[in-house]
């Protein structure tokens, strides 16, 4: 996903188009129709941008601007006003709004203005975390999964640092924020940064700041994610994909608590917790001399391996309900029931995107869902009939192209023909949908 955006206005027809619009350029949305609402969802969820109504039924989105900046610093707004009232818009960007739109004139700016209000909190702030409830938060009860949580029970006590390892998509987020809420600096900062997202220049300058000066579009000093941790925790994702001079300045802050901001000859120090992970062989990596093997053996101290979901089948059954309920309540849907043999093919499945694979494909479910009961045919077909499950004796070529048009013609039925919705449920590219439409013959 591009990031998270909360959109608050009273229209609820408005919402539900802005809402559909920004999600299929790939982002995550949340929907309110009130500030009372907003709160809510600023306060337990990571929202990075916020689409704001100016009259809303409980405040003014312009006055509110200013305390929801106040409170959630990183937080960029683009206020919404009505015809003749651009003066509100102004007004809003001196109380700290990224921009303001006129509504029915800048639809076609929408888009424009949100991918550059994420790229500023993307690339110039820190990314704090909303508090979690631990490892009340991590889902299931199976053997491994209850093992794993116990050694990071036991570790969080500790000030050691952690690398958490495992397959991509196996919650290794989830389990550094629960081992930092179970520690001593449970009240400080947890701060997340993804290694692979930035470049060797910007990730130095995210993680360690920089002076005014430092480099072409440094107008003024910027605040590193080491300095938000103080006191706290930061956890760093993919700390495989960090160059080796990075690498370099990391262990200087393991080893001393110090670094150097860019374009400073200052030091600070600071006292941060550090938990790392990847989804590589690091031992591996630096006997080939692509990871600094001292690095490696100050952030390893203590490792945790999260085993991928199709080793802990068991807890399957837990996730999808807890999705389900969860997804029902954002779409204001009622979910009756998981039926038996829906249950059975997302057991028999085998899960390769792990956590993050089932919570997409319950959602897809959920918006496909009719009745009520969440049933095997809403499901993709890859989840329906596995390669390996697959034989000559039991489907045919012809079999399965009846099976995927039949399963397009539902899905154009739910989108009530809108293919490029379709196309986005499917999971395919739009010209791929119209070719297969045609090949089909689907009205």
């Amino acid at each position: 996903m591009k990031g998270t955006v909360l959109i608050i206005d009273d229209e609820k027809q408005l919402r539900g188009l802005l809402k559909r619009i920004i999600e299929l350029e790939d982002y995550t949305v949340w929907e309110v129709g009130d500030l009372k609402s907003a709160w809510k969802i600023l306060e337990n969820q990571a929202i990075q941008v916020v689409l704001s109504d100016v009259k809303l039924p409980d405040g003014n989105g312009v006055d509110f601007t200013q305390k929801f900046k106040e409170k959630f610093p990183n937080l960029e707004i683009i206020v919404m006003t009505a015809y003749g009232t651009i003066q509100d818009g102004i007004k809003a960007m001196k109380n700290g709004a990224f921009d303001y739109l006129v509504k029915g004139d800048d639809n076609e700016k929408i888009l424009p203005m949100l991918s550059l209000a994420m790229e500023k909190v993307q690339n110039q702030s820190p990314i704090i975390l909303p508090k979690s409830q631990g490892f009340e938060k991590v889902l299931g009860k199976s053997k491994q999964i209850k093992e794993v949580i116990s050694l990071a029970q036991k570790v969080a006590k500790t000030d050691t640092t952690v690398l958490l390892t495992g397959e991509t998509g196996t919650g290794k987020e989830v389990f550094a924020n629960a081992i930092h809420q179970e520690s001593k600096r449970a009240s400080k900062n947890f701060v997340a940064v993804n290694c692979a997202t930035f470049s060797r220049e910007i990730l130095e300058s995210e993680l360690f700041g920089h002076k005014a000066g430092a480099f072409t579009g440094a107008n003024k000093d910027k605040k590193g994610l080491f300095e938000e941790a103080d006191g706290g925790t930061i956890f760093l994702d993919e700390i495989g994909e960090m160059s080796l001079d990075l690498q370099a300045k990391l262990l200087r802050v393991l080893e001393t608590g110090t670094f150097i901001k860019v374009g400073d000859t200052k030091l600070i120090k600071v006292d941060v917790r550090i938990i790392s992970a990847t989804n590589r062989d690091l031992s591996k990596e630096a006997n080939e001399g692509h990871f600094r093997s001292d690095l490696f053996y100050r952030l390893s101290v203590f490792q945790i391996a999260l085993p991928p979901l199709r080793e802990r089948k068991t807890d399957i059954e837990v996730m999808a309900r807890f999705f389900a309920k969860d997804f029902a309540k954002k779409f204001n849907i009622t979910i009756a029931d998981l039926q038996e043999d829906f249950l059975e093919k997302l057991n028999n499945y085998n899960w390769q995107g792990n956590i993050r694979e089932l919570r997409n494909v319950i959602e897809r479910t959920i918006i496909l869902n009719e009745n009520g009961h969440l049933t095997v045919e809403s499901l993709p077909i890859n989840i329906q009939f596995p390669a390996e499950n697959l034989s000559a004796n039991i489907l045919n070529s012809f079999d399965l192209h009846s099976i995927e048009k039949q399963h397009i013609q539902k899905v154009l039925q739910h989108t009530k023909g809108n293919k490029t919705e379709t196309a986005r449920l499917l999971n395919i590219g739009l010209t791929t949908l119209y070719r297969k439409i045609e090949e089909y013959n689907i009205s």
